[in-house]
């Protein structure tokens, strides 16, 4: 049987503009690293995370040395060299998880996704509000929006694992 959260989180993101999709992208990664940055004994979730936050951060890269790319040139370039950076710290992460390491991560997802959905901010309050304004305008819900009952999407399900 389909999930119903799925469909309905799969056709938003569809129907969003791309700017906004990558930014609750990067706000949600941000979210589920701080979520797992609090378990730091769950040294498989950890490496979960990471893995799925790397492979968000490769699609950018693929879209930022795409020819076809609008992007500035000088923001590609620091985009790309912030991209390097988040792969090296990833690797880094999936050899030896540690809880205590992420929070580079889920600062640069915070105010990178707060960029794209309008409103740059180093309050990790102010990303969360703007990843859950985008989901109730795009008739969304995660986990985390519907509480622990909430059926898994294929997002929060995705891992390399299943690769």
């Amino acid at each position: 049987m389909a999930n119903p959260y799925a469909s309905q989180q799969r056709a938003a993101l569809e129907n969003a503009p791309p700017q906004a999709a990558e930014g609750y992208a990067l706000a949600e990664m941000a979210r589920r690293l701080d979520a797992v940055s609090k378990t730091p004994d769950d040294l498989v979730s950890i490496r979960d995370m990471v893995r799925l936050n790397w492979r968000i951060w490769t699609i950018f890269q693929a879209e930022l040395v795409d020819p076809e790319c609008k992007t500035p040139q000088a923001i590609r370039e620091n985009l790309l060299s912030l991209s390097n950076f988040i792969d090296k710290r990833s690797a880094e992460l999936i050899s030896k998880p540690d809880a205590s390491k992420l929070a580079v991560l889920i600062n640069i997802n915070r105010q990178i996704g707060a960029g794209l959905l309008g409103n740059p901010s180093d309050d990790p309050e102010e990303a969360e509000r703007l990843r859950r304004e985008f989901a109730e305008k795009n008739g969304m819900a995660t986990q985390a929006d519907a509480g622990a009952d909430a059926p898994d999407t294929p997002a929060t399900q995705a891992t390399d694992r299943e690769a």
